[in-house]
């Protein structure tokens, strides 16, 4: 169970993944030594998953950013684990979610260009048997991304 200042230690390392623990103890009303403690407890329990670089995409040289909704010819437990084990280890896949409605997944797909995207259609998503249909939403520009949660 997390408390205020739970929440306000994982607030402040969403902002800044590289505040130290003076700095983070001093925000949240804590000495140094109990901060750590916490900061400790929630990473051995998992509520922090990790620590990353942000990365921006275009920088890096991947500045398209396609939205791909697929269909699987059927809803079987073979076919899910044949996409979801192929779809882990395309690397042009930033994140995939199992959906509810018409579509089954969809996918964010992080290219070079148009002709990248084509590359993956062609060598990687189409070639999987169990994929019915897909549909491909290219992203024009990025109006708000949230990469930490908001606060409660």
């Amino acid at each position: 169970m997390l408390d205020t200042i739970d929440r306000r230690m994982l607030h402040l390392l969403q902002e800044d993944g590289r505040i130290t623990n003076q700095d983070l103890s001093e925000k949240v009303g804590l000495s140094p030594t109990p901060c750590l403690r916490r900061l400790k407890r929630l990473e051995e329990t998992g509520v922090i998953k990790g620590y990353s670089a942000i990365v921006d995409p275009k920088a890096y040289g991947l500045p398209f950013s396609v939205f791909v909704s697929v269909r699987l010819s059927q809803q079987n437990t073979e076919q899910i684990a044949e996409f979801e084990k192929a779809v882990e280890n395309w690397p042009e896949v930033a994140e995939c979610y199992l959906m509810t409605g018409s579509q089954d997944y969809l996918l964010r797909v992080l290219t070079d260009g148009i002709e990248g995207y084509e590359r993956f259609l062609k060598q990687k998503m189409t070639r999987l048997k169990c994929v019915q249909s897909v549909e491909s939403n290219f992203a024009l520009a990025t109006i708000k991304k949230r990469v930490g949660l908001p606060p409660l």
